[in-house]
């Protein structure tokens, strides 16, 4: 059992990492939508494209020659190439996420994911809770992040993760992503259970992180070891629950989880009582 006090101090852990923007906010504004929120510094910085956006009273938009997703897209490809030459983004990925009224719907346009936060475009995200009966008791695995990694890099993580791309379904980064994270073939990860969905909306020096995580819980042999494929993971721990509630409390420690997987790791810990 897991005491109260020690999930008193992750949620304010979380409380704390996961708080909303506190600073002004810039919306920007596609066929009357808002598609992505930015910060003033940043708005100012996409107003001086005068070729692709322009203000509109409070908002950004795009200028009318950029009707369609197409022609968004080629525009922001521009814009993301020069703004990631003067380093304002993080390392550049080579994937594109939509930025859409919805998962799965037509997109306003697509981004290089490395500007998703710039622009604080709804971002979506698969996680895995890698989880083990041993005995009377219930265990966790959780993975190191390479140093190499762009964003919480070396932090600790839940067993698998990653971004929906733009074009791929939820099932497909789940299969992608427990593959190369941790060798378990799609038959396993179609076992993984549905847990809930996860948002959050803060400030990150990169830009804003508006993200959904669609959580899952898989239920792992106690004798099966995970076998990372992609080099983004360099260590894995499986740990009892009470020890998962110990590391999702710590701050500014080499053995801190990231705010995404501690949220995501919680959940998971309430759901299991």
């Amino acid at each position: 059992m897991i005491p109260d006090e020690a999930l008193a101090r992750i949620e304010r852990r979380l409380a704390r990492l996961l708080a909303p923007p506190s600073s002004l906010l810039v919306a920007l504004e596609v066929e009357g939508a808002v598609a992505g929120r930015v910060t003033a510094d940043r708005a100012a910085r996409l107003a001086r494209f005068a070729d692709v956006f322009r203000m509109s009273g409070a908002a950004l938009v795009f200028v009318p020659a950029l009707s369609d997703a197409s022609a968004r897209s080629a525009a922001l490809a521009r814009v993301a190439g020069q703004l990631a030459r003067e380093g304002a983004l993080t390392a550049w990925r080579d994937e594109l996420y939509a930025a859409a009224p919805a998962l799965g719907a037509a997109p306003w346009f697509e981004i290089e994911r490395a500007a998703a936060r710039y622009f604080g475009i709804r971002t979506y995200a698969a996680h895995v809770n890698g989880l083990v009966h041993e005995g009377d008791r219930t265990l966790m695995w959780l993975a190191r992040r390479s140093p190499a990694k762009a964003i919480d890099p070396s932090m600790l993580d839940n067993l698998v993760g990653g971004g929906v791309a733009s074009g791929t379904t939820v099932a497909q980064t789940l299969a992608k992503e427990c593959w190369e994270e941790a060798g378990l073939p799609e038959r396993a990860a179609r076992t993984a259970q549905p847990a809930g969905e996860l948002t959050i909306f803060r400030e990150q020096p990169d830009g804003i992180q508006h993200e959904t995580i669609f959580a899952h819980d898989l239920w792992l042999p106690p004798e099966w070891r995970p076998a990372n494929q992609d080099g983004e993971a360099t260590e894995h721990r499986l740990v009892p629950l009470v020890e998962a509630a110990r590391l999702l409390a710590l701050d500014d420690d080499r053995d801190a989880v990231t705010a995404d997987a501690s949220l995501v790791a919680l959940d998971c810990l309430r759901r299991l009582g």
